[in-house]
């Protein structure tokens, strides 16, 4: 395949990767696509986000992906198709696309990653999925085919996924509709409820992003404008980080629930491997600091946290497209069987 146009695609929910074998490069913008009068093509990627929640009320700003899956698929293919183009390549010949897709995925939403690729430009590719688990377990350095039992637990903005690979397989996994997005939503909520304040949820983002700090360890605080829920007028507030701490660690503390009753279900000698080597650790989510502590004393089990973050599914698929010998865990949209 050397010559190839090969990609390696983690479409995310709030940010797309992209690696190309060709060039050897990432590719990582925001996974939205603004239009206007429901047409006309204005932005796509970080473009688009700069305009989300600034938009009039004719232009859409929006994402092509809803939960963790394609919610858009003439969407997401303009969003691939412009992303590419950004960055100076062209779409041309028969390209082959790896996508990175969740492991509980009903054939319909397997069947979309399909579509995305028969049309527009992609008309030509060829189209293979890959679990997710396997392309995060050969980032994060997990023996796939020796492995007696090992869990890993992927936070990303939608979702979490919970996943244990044995037998050279991933043997079980479980989407958590809880990640990323629901802190953001929690601050936003908890900030109204305290202080009769409403804040956007980009502003609600920031704040998740500068303050949070679940063992309490940075006592920071940012002034921020918002509209008083009371009068309706725009007002300055201090939020500090035992707010944002505050509104986070209830959905976290339910993702460790979610985990710890997802392991104590698997088969004792594959639980027993598992708590012996701790769980790891992934997803864009798990930048909050200490998310790690905080998990692994409320699950009882070492936690291994990997550096990549919300990288950690691109750098597998890096792994992945370069070594041929790795192509037996792809399979088509179409086919329930690896290849």
């Amino acid at each position: 395949m050397i010559g190839k146009q090969i990609y390696g695609i983690d479409l995310g929910s709030n940010m797309i990767k992209i690696y190309s074998r060709k060039s050897d490069e990432i590719i990582k913008e925001r996974n939205m696509i603004a239009i206007r009068n429901r047409e006309d093509i204005l932005a796509v990627g970080d473009e688009a986000y700069e305009m989300f929640e600034k938009n009039p009320p004719n232009v859409e700003v929006t994402s092509p992906m809803s939960g963790g899956m394609i919610a858009n698929v003439g969407y997401l293919e303009i969003v691939l198709q412009e992303l590419l183009e950004k960055t100076g390549r062209s779409i041309i010949g028969h390209p082959v696309i790896y996508f990175a897709v969740p492991v509980d995925m009903t054939e319909i939403e397997k069947r979309a990653y399909y579509a995305v690729a028969q049309s527009g430009r992609f008309h030509k590719s060829r189209v293979f999925l890959v679990e997710r688990p396997i392309v995060d377990a050969l980032a994060l350095g997990i023996p796939i085919i020796k492995t007696r039992g090992s869990m890993i637990v992927n936070i990303g903005a939608a979702a979490t996924e919970v996943s244990v690979i044995a037998d050279s397989r991933v043997i079980i996994s479980k989407l958590i509709p809880l990640g990323g997005d629901q802190f953001t939503q929690d601050v936003q909520t908890n900030i109204r409820r305290r202080n009769n304040f409403s804040v956007s949820i980009r502003t609600a983002g920031r704040l998740k992003a500068s303050l949070a700090d679940l063992k309490q360890e940075k006592k920071l605080a940012r002034k921020i404008v918002g509209i008083d829920c009371i009068s309706g007028l725009p007002r300055e507030r201090i939020i500090t980080s035992a707010t944002i701490n505050e509104s986070i660690l209830s959905s976290v503390k339910n993702i460790a629930d979610e985990i710890r009753t997802f392991l104590e279900r698997t088969p004792p000698q594959i639980h027993k491997s598992i708590l012996a080597e701790g769980i790891y650790l992934t997803g864009g989510s798990t930048v909050i600091p200490n998310i790690d502590k905080i998990l692994s004393e409320q699950i009882g089990c070492p936690i291994l946290l990997s550096k990549y973050y919300d990288l950690c599914t691109v750098y597998g698929l890096e792994e992945f497209v370069t070594h041929d010998a790795l192509h037996h865990w792809a399979f088509t949209p179409k086919n329930r069987k690896r290849q």
